[in-house]
């Protein structure tokens, strides 16, 4: 590595140049061609003002200490939980977010370009939807040809006529933008439907900020958060609410490919995240279904394709929508960003038709050109296409259309001459399903190559930059003063995240100060206070009822296979009461199946099934599949667990399967090694319940996971308890022992009994106490308050639900110990039997109140 002092120099010394023919970011200039094939001297152009003033602030370890930053920046974005969903890819869809070291730096002179180019395409799009979904004008003096419109699927009739409140159709809008070898920006793409990446390049901002505080701050960079509070604030005023208006965010779910993203926005902006099952239509408004009842809602940010949106309306199949979501828009109830019907904007083959548009609505010539784009849909157009295929982009005019042929966009300098006939052919039969764009080798910005094989250095990649355009008030826009920087992956030409793409940071250098507004909002009034404080949706509730209970069962099914593998190896392991316990206990849990022998007739068989049936994700029971269902659970609830909380229930589910993994490779899944797995597991289990009970928020949501632990914790135990005096595997010493192991009250146990094996101190211990939170008492005490709490009771009073759990107070420890003339705890039996029962009942009833809310289904839903 050059050992100069002067940043700049080394920076230039380690970075090599843009390919011949793109445009070189780092030195603001095109590579000709002459100087790849040695016509010229090697390239010692100097670098731009802006990544001079970059390098020069890396800090006093300069570039020896990028290596360790890249390390730093990809154990952060793990930490982080940031992912980018994968649907090819089946056995890990969940792929780390990918972001490079550099931040992609554009000048306060390029940004004025763009911002006012993109300003000015906002607008005509906005007007264009006006008219399509208006008087139609466009249409009537053939400035656009109806197939591109009414012939789109994502043109939808029912929305025609339709007003939109405060007459704005686009709150967010994404623009693909690429610079060509003369420095200039073209426009590539546009996405109006429901754009993505507001959420990834926050996490980009703050990641690389981060890592360089010193050179973000001297460079002037523009924050991003007035950008955001402008939209919130926007969507506010326009909304029937007001600034006291209920804005939520519409996700797909988790299985989406940005669900991450959507999780992280709706956090950073303080909406509610809410799938099409939250919502509800009544009476030609739209409400969210809480634990409190149904709550208005008066906007939606949309991360929802529209054709998923109203299942009554749109498609029929569709699971993510809600029923008589268009109609409320039709009255005027909902604002929604962006207006249902903006597909057809999407379509390549318009860029070639908004130059005339622009003229025609604005009288304005367009400031940010597109690439030259013909529809193969006009005959003239085709006919200047067809020759120029071979220096091209073929894109299908209906992408992602399910009534159309979908294929992916084909570069024409990569197909053969026999394939460019093909291709030809195709156009030649179907125009309209073609729409051909001319090919711009995209600018190269430098990267950090910390390739472990070969020498650091700055290596060129080409990029696009996709900035977005955000309406922060009626018919009014600002663009967000940053953007998304996306990187073709080395061995494609496209930059797609699907395709293994990455991403950068985008700085953009402030001309004056810098707008360091932040996204704290105005006073709010006390009924929105009361009712924010409140708010939990039927869904997280499910799923936070559902993550306590899957976290119970999974340190019970460790706890009983803990105990079962030392009972097999221990001092008693002939005796029969005892292993007709663990037998009876294992296979009620699934831990093993019920066709496996019993251990009394052969025992390593039985232990080897119980092992190898561990990590096991599709046997129901399981340890690993309750591992996974956490994780499944806590996914859908991105927006509500803390990032410690997220990485803890990551790195459970991870080490446990791996370390699974690892001793069946080696062939040494012994009954000592499944134990110290069994430990470490039991470690992160420990400290994911840390994080529920003292790091979250006792509202509603969490009384329902407390619930749900609960619930488990008191079936589980009196089933256990039940089936030792059914078994008479009390009666000897490591029958005793595992059952008061089995409560995780050894320690309690013997330091208040010493050594006794009493069934009335057991009985005390783990039936009685309510200082021991495994005791029966305890559960049964704590689930009647959690319930009572949950349905809004006055205090030290109890609701009809919390009463149908068993009252320790009417518990008697001589009547439990009481043994009946065959010799059976029979007053016992009745009251763990009962226990069990109760645990089933209660779990019935809560989601038939609180989850389906199935008493107000008979409502009409205003269609």
């Amino acid at each position: 590595m050059p050992t100069s002092e002067d940043p700049r120099a080394l920076a230039s010394a380690l970075a090599r140049p843009a390919l011949a023919g793109h445009y070189d970011e780092l030195r603001g200039q095109a590579r000709s061609a002459d100087s790849i094939q040695g016509k010229t001297a090697p390239d010692r152009s100097p670098l731009t003002r802006e990544w001079s003033q970059f390098f020069e602030q890396l800090g006093p370890n300069g570039f020896t200490d990028l290596n360790h930053r890249t390390e730093q920046l990809q154990r952060q974005i793990h930490d982080n939980g940031v992912t980018y969903n994968v649907y090819a890819d089946a056995d890990n869809p969940q792929r780390p977010w990918s972001l490079d070291l550099f931040p992609f730096i554009v000048s306060p002179e390029s940004w004025q370009k763009i911002e006012a180019g993109v300003l000015q395409r906002v607008r005509v799009l906005d007007r264009v939807l006006a008219d399509m979904y208006g008087p139609q004008q466009l249409l009537a003096r053939g400035l656009l040809p109806p197939a591109l419109v009414q012939g789109h699927p994502g043109y939808l009739r029912s929305m025609h006529g339709v007003q939109p409140l405060g007459g704005t159709h686009l709150h967010v809008v994404a623009f693909d933008l690429a610079r060509g070898p003369d420095g200039n920006w073209w426009v590539v793409s546009q996405r109006t439907q429901a754009p993505s990446g507001l959420g990834y390049l926050l996490e980009n901002r703050l990641s690389i900020s981060r890592l360089f505080p010193q050179a973000f701050e001297a460079m002037h960079i523009q924050r991003l958060a007035a950008t955001y509070r402008a939209l919130i604030d926007g969507m506010k005023r326009m909304s029937p609410a007001g600034k006291d208006a209920h804005i939520a965010l519409l996700t797909p779910g988790p299985y989406n490919e940005t669900y991450f993203e959507h999780a992280y926005l709706a956090r950073y902006l303080g909406l509610t995240l809410v799938e099409g099952s939250d919502l509800t239509v009544r009476d030609q408004r739209l409400y969210l279904k809480t634990l409190k009842g149904l709550e208005p809602v008066h906007g939606l940010l949309k991360r929802l394709d529209d054709q998923f949106l109203d299942p009554l309306e749109l498609r029929p199949d569709s699971r993510l929508g809600v029923p008589g979501l268009l109609q409320v828009l039709r009255a005027g109830n909902l604002l929604m960003a962006n207006m249902p019907g903006s597909a057809f904007l999407e379509s390549p083959a318009l860029l070639g038709f908004l130059p005339a548009l622009s003229r025609h609505l604005l009288g304005e010539d367009l400031q940010l050109p597109a690439l030259p784009t013909w529809w193969c849909g006009e005959r003239a157009a085709m006919e200047s296409a067809l020759p120029e295929l071979a220096n091209c982009v073929i894109k299908p005019t209906y992408q992602g259309a399910v009534s159309r042929r979908a294929f992916d966009a084909v570069l024409g300098r990569s197909l053969s001459r026999r394939e460019l006939d093909e291709w030809a052919g195709r156009i030649v039969r179907q125009g309209d399903e073609y729409t051909v764009q001319a090919y711009l080798p995209l600018s190269q910005m430098p990267t950090w190559n910390a390739h472990p094989n070969h020498p650091a250095r700055i290596a060129p990649r080409s990029m696009m930059l996709r900035v977005f355009a955000v309406s922060d008030g009626p018919q009014s826009w600002r663009v967000l003063p940053g953007g998304l920087a996306r990187m073709v992956n080395a061995r494609d030409s496209v930059a797609s995240m699907q395709r293994g793409g990455s991403s950068a940071d985008v700085w953009v250098k402030a001309r004056g100060e810098v707008d360091r507004t932040t996204l704290l909002q105005a006073s709010l009034s006390p009924e929105v206070l009361t009712r924010r404080s409140h708010r939990v949706t039927s869904r997280a509730a499910e799923n936070l009822f559902w993550l306590g209970r899957y976290a119970e069962r999974t340190e019970n099914s460790l706890r009983l296979t803990r105990v079962t593998l030392e009972g097999l190896g221990g001092d008693d392991q002939t005796a029969a009461p005892f292993l007709t316990w663990l037998h009876d206990m294992a296979t009620h849990h699934g831990l093993v199946l019920a066709a496996v022998p019993s251990p009394l007739l052969a025992r390593r068989v039985f232990e080897r099934s119980l092992i190898a049936g561990l990590a096991d994700p599709a046997s129901v029971p399981s340890v690993g599949y309750n591992l996974r269902a956490i994780k499944h659970s806590a996914s859908t609830l991105r927006e509500r667990l803390s990032q410690e909380h997220w990485n803890v229930i990551v790195r459970a589910e991870d080490k446990f399967f791996s370390r699974c993994a690892q001793a069946a490779r080696d062939g040494d899944f012994s009954p000592m090694e499944a134990l110290r797995v069994m430990e470490a597991t039991s470690t992160h289990l420990a400290a994911m319940t840390g994080a529920q009970t003292d790091r979250m928020t006792r509202d509603d949501g969490w009384r329902l996971l407390s619930i749900g632990r609960h619930i488990e914790r008191l079936s589980f135990l009196s089933t256990a308890l039940a089936r030792g005096f059914k078994a008479g595997s009390l009666a000897n010493t490591g029958g005793f022992e595992a059952m008061v192991a089995l409560f995780d009250s050894t320690i309690t146990f013997h330091s208040q009994y010493q050594q006794s094996r009493d069934v009335a101190a057991l009985v005390d211990l783990l039936v009685l106490d309510r200082d021991n939170p495994r005791s029966l008492a305890w559960v049964a005490h704590t689930l009647r308050g959690r319930l009572a709490k949950l349905a809004g009771s006055p205090a030290n009073e109890l609701s009809p639900m919390a009463h149908k759990v068993l009252s320790p107070a009417d518990w008697d420890l001589a009547e439990l110990c009481t043994v009946d003339a065959q010799g059976n705890y029979s007053v016992l039996a009745d009251l763990l039997e009962r226990c069990t029962q109760c645990a089933y009942d209660v779990s019935d009833e809560i989601s038939a109140t609180y989850f389906t809310h199935s008493r107000d289904a008979k409502k009409s839903l205003g269609a």
